[in-house]
């Protein structure tokens, strides 16, 4: 019989991670009691414990989250690392996210699920619930929620009052009488608004008349639905996805040029810009001449123009047709994106010709995943699979090694 000695006081975290591994491995290979009420009450202790790891799961993951390190490995979203590296289903992947996400606001919520007096239940449906508040009612709201489950009521009820409790705020702020912008600028001319977000991403609000709204059905609607049932995105998600799509172009038309030396595009520091003088970093420069949608201008000594992308670099119909047929998805192993909404990837680097747009040196990547591969074309290794389709597979940072979900145990303090 195998025993796990750990002295509490001096193990690291990582410690009594595996020592928590080597315990549930051991429990999981047992064969469940005969006794019926001996079941029952080791379910209730072992998911009294299940909530208690769930805290230091949503401090991790909340750490992940917060310095961006799922990028690093290749993963374009927290939640698409749980999805896809840990096995989640999407619902409890968004649900950890937000306990992780909300914790650090909810501090009676967190200190209560790390001391085993609070279920994970619970605390997932208040994290829910505080989302969309300020602090001042993300604190109100906390203690409420907390009131309704010493009443006894169920998560589920919790949830419910929770959901009550952002109508009555937005009841209280006037947000949900407010005339919206549509209803201020009237109905007869279409209108967005972006904003731009410190992370660099954009914000888009607006309004589409009769006519435009059918446009936008007619164009999006076949893309934005569900690639088939492992296809986990939500409807806002596949929405956005699609429009990305169109609006890239990447297999269609050339739509943005970048201006650049031949020494930036191959290595160089020279920054390039864009045709209204705007500058770029070089690295950047090199990974936007080379992303689908745009042509890059390089310039040789006296900016004499060398060489301008030709449109031949992007796949035909028929090409993408049978790219389509080939990948179901994005050619990076774990990459839920269905192949539809993909970009065409030379897979060998299009620069300077390198690579001919022929239908054996192409395959299918999601946007996030084609700016990563040219971005960081050491961090992908790629092979064949015995049907012919390429497959990439992402490998660690340099820093790093294996990742421990993939690596046996440390050593412990075992004996037989």
């Amino acid at each position: 019989m195998r025993s796990v000695r750990v002295d509490l006081d001096e193990a690291s975290t990582a410690k009594l991670v595996d020592a928590l591994s080597v315990i549930a491995a051991e429990l999981a290979g047992r064969d469940a009691p005969d006794s019926a009420a001996a079941c029952l009450e080791l379910t209730e202790t072992l998911v009294a414990a299940s909530d208690m790891q769930e805290s230091a799961l949503a401090s991790f993951i909340g750490r992940v989250d917060a310095a961006g390190e799922q990028a690093r490995w290749g993963y374009p979203s927290t939640q698409a690392w749980l999805r896809s590296r840990l096995g989640m289903r999407d619902g409890r992947a968004k649900e950890r996210l937000v306990l992780a996400r909300q914790r650090h606001r909810l501090p009676q919520v967190a200190e209560r699920l790390a001391a085993g007096d609070l279920s994970y239940g619970y605390a997932a449906a208040v994290a829910d619930s505080v989302v969309r508040l300020d602090d001042t009612d993300c604190a109100e709201a906390e203690a409420t929620l907390l009131g309704f489950v010493e009443q006894g009521f169920s998560a589920g009820k919790v949830a419910a009052f929770g959901r009550r409790i952002r109508d009555l705020i937005a009841e209280r702020d006037g947000t949900e009488d407010a005339p919206d912008e549509d209803t201020k600028r009237g109905y007869d001319k279409s209108w967005l608004t972006t904003t731009r977000s410190l992370d660099g991403g954009r914000y888009v609000n607006g309004w589409l008349n009769p006519e435009d709204a059918a446009i936008w059905d007619g164009t999006l609607a076949p893309l934005a639905k569900p690639a088939g049932p492992d296809d986990r995105r939500d409807l806002a998600e596949r929405t956005a996805a699609a429009l990305s799509s169109v609006l890239s172009g990447g297999h269609k038309a050339s739509k943005v040029t970048v201006i650049c030396d031949l020494e930036t595009l191959t290595g160089g520091n020279a920054p390039g810009r864009l045709a209204d003088g705007t500058p770029i970093p070089a690295a950047q420069a090199r990974r936007i001449a080379l992303a689908a949608g745009v042509s890059p201008l390089l310039l040789g000594r006296g900016n004499t123009p060398l060489y301008l992308g030709y449109r031949e670099r992007f796949a035909s119909a028929a090409q993408r047709q049978v790219l389509e047929t080939l990948y179901s998805s994005c050619a990076v192993r774990g990459c839920e994106v269905p192949g539809a909404l993909c970009e065409v990837d030379h897979v060998h680097g299009w620069a300077l010709g390198r690579s001919p747009t022929d239908i054996d040196q192409l395959a299918l990547t999601c946007g996030w995943h084609n700016r990563f591969k040219h971005a960081n074309p050491d961090r992908i290794r790629i092979s064949k699979d015995p049907n012919g389709r390429y497959v990439y597979r992402l490998l660690p940072p340099r820093d790093v090694g294996v990742p421990r979900a993939t690596s046996p145990p440390a050593d412990l303090d075992r004996a037989a």
